[in-house]
């Protein structure tokens, strides 16, 4: 098996059911799945989706060959031969919607649908949830951080922190969905498009006999493209000064000296400090590029200090998701095929919050025709249609359900968009730079309130009244 063959990328447990479905004949019994997630990773007042491009190559390329087929023999549980002769067949045939990647999403609300057989939607399970939590949780990470720096540039520079290969690309391309400008990793560039961006490490400078030959000799070879790390020795009594004098000799050659990079030490002091030498030299147009273990709360404070700080370079914080490493979205059945028709299920549990809500549903967001602005997003049974023809609906709180009010002179966003339709693909993936444009508009829908990096608005997510009664219906059968 090659190492980008995805085929097994599922737990154990989802071949095991898979097998047990065919033991018992059940394998072709309809069922639909949803995914969502149940709370903002954060403390955020949204979610930026991700992963849609990886989860459409992933279905496309499951196959069943020979060398996997021979590694599921060697298992402990004995698989029959003829189960394994059906895996060697298997090709997705079910339908499958998704919300668009860049999108602005919320807890509690199917992100994605899997409408198939029971058979195929358990192999999906893992690798859907591994690549809609990750991509999710990075793009939402650097959503934030775009958020404390609006009309600066944003640079992902991860790599050498993230967690392996695949997520080091992966976790730039989301970054950039949310408003990165560029990306360190030169493969993420190549694959996605991503403008790649990069200066020198302190190495380059130790590897000459002093800190202004190494910026001369640097210089000299990319004259076009001068970035210099000044904080290797001292940054405001060595590396400034011999930048500035880098810098100067680029002008007298016609061309100018990109920016510096501070990587350490007071970022605040020391980059005003600069900005006034810069200034003071005749270099208003050097730039100061910060990096060094930032995030959105550092980079905020360093605002709220006066930074002159006009491109971050962010790495680890971003790449790993450090204050919060895991979204926690889940994949559950919703309904299954019993006597011919589609049955609505449940999960019921001892943390009310991990109640599911049972059916196959649809996500509207609710837009004021009057300012353009998102009231709600509401999630309403497939078949219900009064939210479509643009009724009187009912928003209420599903915690306290008294709490309500009815909107009216509204119009509607269906957040599911159909991908595959009986296993076909229906949905063109849309370029990066698309993805990043729908972004932008995705957050031009909603208040300031609601996207704010401190106590943002709660952003109400309501069931519409058919779909809390059928889940208080189902809680009611199965708790007597």
């Amino acid at each position: 098996m090659t190492y980008d063959n995805l085929t097994l990328h599922t737990d154990k447990y989802q071949i095991n059911m898979m097998y047990a479905h065919w033991v018992h004949g059940t394998l072709d019994r309809k069922a639909v799945f949803e995914i969502f997630f149940r709370k903002l990773p954060f403390g955020n007042g949204y979610a930026v989706f991700a992963g849609l491009q990886r989860i459409v190559d992933y279905i496309k390329s499951i196959r069943f060959d020979e060398e996997v087929l021979a590694y599921l023999r060697e298992q402990e549980e004995h698989y029959d031969p003829a189960f394994l002769e059906l895996l060697a067949k298997f090709r997705f045939s079910g339908t499958l919607y998704s919300v668009e990647e860049g999108t602005i999403v919320f807890p509690d609300e199917p992100l994605i649908r899997v409408e198939s057989t029971i058979f195929e939607a358990q192999l999906l399970e893992t690798a859907l949830l591994n690549f809609m939590n990750f991509q999710t949780l990075i793009a939402t990470k650097a959503s934030r951080i775009r958020q404390v720096a609006p009309d600066d540039v944003l640079m992902e520079f991860g790599t050498r922190r993230a967690q392996e290969a695949d997520a080091a690309i992966w976790g730039a391309r989301a970054a950039y969905i949310a408003g990165f400008d560029a990306t360190s990793n030169m493969r993420a560039g190549m694959l996605f498009g991503i403008p790649s961006k990069g200066t020198h490490a302190h190495a380059w400078v130790q590897a000459n006999d002093s800190e202004e030959e190494a910026f001369e000799r640097y210089a000299a070879a990319l004259p076009d493209q001068v970035t210099l790390l000044v904080d290797t020795y001292d940054t405001l009594r060595s590396g400034v000064p011999h930048a500035i004098k880098v810098a100067k000799e680029l002008e007298r050659q016609g061309k100018k000296m990109a920016a510096i990079r501070l990587d350490s030490g007071d970022l605040a002091y020391l980059s005003k400090t600069a900005r006034t030498m810069l200034d003071d030299a005749g270099l208003p147009y050097v730039a100061i590029v910060a990096s060094n273990d930032l995030d959105e709360n550092i980079m905020f404070n360093l605002k709220a200090q006066g930074a002159q700080i006009d491109s971050w370079g962010v790495g680890t914080q971003l790449i790993t998701a450090a204050d919060q490493p895991a979204l926690g979205g889940v994949y559950k059945l919703v309904a299954r095929e019993k006597d011919g028709e589609l049955e609505p299920v449940i999960k019921i549990s001892g943390n009310p919050e991990k109640v599911s809500t049972p059916g196959k549903k649809e996500v509207y967001r609710i837009i004021n025709r009057d300012t353009g602005k998102a009231i709600a997003d509401y999630v309403a049974l497939f078949d219900e249609t009064d939210v479509q023809r643009g009724e009187k609906l009912k928003l209420f709180d599903k915690v306290h359900p008294y709490i309500y009010k009815y909107v009216e002179n509204y119009e509607v966003q269906r957040l599911l968009t159909p991908i595959f339709e009986n296993g076909v693909q229906v949905y063109e993936l849309p370029e990066l730079e698309q993805i990043r444009a729908h972004h932008k508009k995705q957050l031009i829908q909603f208040w300031p309130e609601y996207l704010r990096k401190l106590n943002p608005a709660i952003f109400p997510v309501n069931l519409s009244p058919r779909a809390y009664q059928l889940k208080m219906d189902l809680i009611h059968e199965h708790t007597l």
